[in-house]
């Protein structure tokens, strides 16, 4: 079967005609006919073998691409997570971990949003508790994932939803799916002064954190207290795109009501996970096939993968490979 294949960790995958088709073995296995994947910093990270999930194990050819959309064989048009990996014309999944699609979604936005939602939502609805009318920061808001959680923390019934980015413009492009204010990423002191400014006057309810480092740092610092009653802020760690560690003083620890936690796979729970795929997605689909919900994509054939694998996609779009 035709697949994109990473034959040492590190290097981009190879369009290869020829590779062996997987085959489903156990009782909850099925074969899945691929038609669309989207390729996301997951999928490059466990190809790298940098994510965590990938620690340990050995070093091997590999499929990469966790889910995608595809044909069962009765012919149900489906979203699945993938036992194999998904940027090959076949793939083996559960048929417990398929959502069925509904008629008005096409293929691409339906193989692009799962990875944002699940990205945002679960943070939104799990480890931030989140209620209708909180003030919510999102912290690197300017890729796809963040575009997706500006318009799920809307729909959930935020009061109001500030984000931040480097890129002045698309933060801008922010505003008209949902964003309440920007804040620019560049001055530390400016920035610092705003994020205190707007925590006086509103105090922040809930943080996304999609990006850690210097700007994590300088959040936490913006919520530290002196002394007196503290608002409680729940601040969650989802992505760590400007770096992995930060040093933070514990007088922020004692100084604020905080609540600091993560949202990634590993963090939770085996119902929160039931509850992303027979409620969470679904209706996430369903709000993407009445255009409720705006999804950007960018679009390559299977063929093309060497070339696109680490190519810069357009701020706020998901990179989508079709089969």
């Amino acid at each position: 079967m035709k697949a994109a294949v990473v034959f040492q960790r590190g290097e981009r995958p190879k369009y290869i005609t020829d590779y062996p088709t997987p085959v489903a073995t156990g009782q909850d296995e099925i074969t899945l006919s691929v038609k669309a994947a989207a390729i996301k910093n997951l999928d490059k990270s466990r190809a790298s073998g940098q994510h965590y999930s990938t620690q340990g194990r050995p070093a091997q050819a590999t499929i990469p691409g966790g889910d995608g959309v595809g044909l069962l064989p009765d012919g149900s048009r489906v979203y699945a997570l993938g036992i194999t990996g998904m940027l090959a014309e076949k793939a083996v999944v559960n048929k417990s971990r398929t959502i069925p699609l509904p008629a008005d979604i096409d293929n691409i936005t339906a193989a692009a949003l799962p990875n944002a939602v699940a990205g945002s939502a679960m943070a939104l609805r799990f480890s931030a508790q989140m209620e209708a009318g909180a003030i919510i920061l999102i912290n690197g808001a300017t890729g796809f994932t963040g575009s997706i959680a500006v318009q799920i923390a809307k729909y959930y019934g935020a009061g109001r939803v500030i984000v931040t980015g480097r890129n002045k413009q698309s933060l801008e492009m922010l505003t008209a799916i949902g964003a309440d204010e920007y804040i620019v990423i560049g001055d530390d002191e400016a920035f610092s002064a705003r994020l205190k400014e707007i925590h006086q006057h509103s105090p922040i309810d809930i943080v996304l954190d999609y990006l850690w480092g210097n700007t994590a740092v300088l959040i936490l610092e913006a919520l530290k207290g002196t002394g007196h009653f503290t608002h409680k802020t729940r601040f969650v760690s989802i992505g760590s795109m400007t770096g992995e560690t930060i040093e933070l003083s514990s007088q922020i620890l004692r100084s604020v009501n905080l609540q600091l936690s993560g949202s990634g796979l590993g963090s939770w729970t085996k119902e929160e996970v039931n509850q992303l795929l027979t409620h969470i997605i679904p209706e996430m689909f369903e709000l993407a096939a009445a255009k409720r919900l705006q999804v950007n994509t960018t679009c390559i054939t299977l063929e093309n993968i060497e070339q696109a694998w680490d190519t810069e996609i357009a701020s706020g779009q998901r990179l989508v490979v079709t089969i």
